[in-house]
């Protein structure tokens, strides 16, 4: 029937109708670098079979650098393997002092590279989550 065509469409065709509830929908979570709280969220959610992806709205990935004023900037698509690489030779000591080498160990676990919501996401999701007010006009704004 029309219907049940329309239902295996928006779950992801007839494949998806083996697949569980929380493997059929598709999140997206979303923080400004992708690096803290959107990978913590993504880790989590992956750990427990959910379909989910994260993103940044940041026009940079920005992290902690030695001082308040003199971040660490890097262009979204930037490995997160490099990125730990470079912190460690740049000052090993503070950079997990501050959690920043953990955190990113964590993200090398779960994927690749930051990636940016305006250029990277083209999947159509059925739950988007933000963590910050300014995150979620970006993303609204985009829809």
């Amino acid at each position: 029937s029309t219907v049940v065509r329309q239902v295996q469409h928006w779950v992801g065709g007839e494949k998806a109708m083996h697949k569980t509830p929380k493997e059929r929908l598709r999140f997206a979570v979303v923080c400004a670098s992708n690096q803290n709280r959107s990978m913590e969220a993504h880790a989590r959610l992956m750990k427990h079979g959910f379909n989910v992806s994260s993103y940044g709205t940041g026009a940079t990935v920005k992290l902690p650098g030695p001082a308040r004023d003199k971040p660490n900037i890097y262009s979204f698509g930037t490995p997160y393997k490099q990125i730990l690489e470079e912190l460690k030779e740049q000052n090993i000591n503070l950079y997990k002092q501050n959690g920043v080498l953990g955190m990113l160990e964590r993200n090398v676990k779960v994927k690749t590279a930051p990636e940016n919501w305006q250029r990277d996401s083209v999947i159509p999701f059925d739950i988007v989550i933000t963590f910050e007010k300014r995150v979620f006009d970006t993303v609204y704004e985009g829809l």
